[in-house]
């Protein structure tokens, strides 16, 4: 878990996009729910953005230096799953610094 202190190392802003009601959407809304306090602690400053919009399909977004955006894709993943994606992208970011 020693990832989860690197993100504001690694990237410059996450963004975690899902419906408030959908089903599809259930797995993302809980793992914000139980990991947000977590992340914002050890990355005090970082950006965290939480976009709710009804019908939408749960998404992370994660930008790194110079612009540069990646999209993951959360519809039907479990929490575990959602960590392991937000993980491969901070990794991501380590290797692009």
């Amino acid at each position: 878990m020693a990832w989860r202190g690197l993100i504001s190392r690694n990237l410059k802003e996450l963004r975690f996009l899902y419906c408030q009601t959908s089903p599809a959407s259930a797995s993302t809304r809980e793992f914000v729910q139980r990991n947000y306090k977590d992340l914002k602690t050890l990355n005090p400053k970082f950006p965290f953005l939480i976009r709710e919009c009804s019908g939408v399909e749960p998404q992370l977004w994660a930008r790194y230096d110079m612009g540069v955006e990646r999209c993951v894709r959360l519809d039907g993943l479990t929490e575990a799953q959602i960590a392991n994606k937000l993980e491969e992208l901070v990794k991501a970011g380590a290797s692009a610094v």
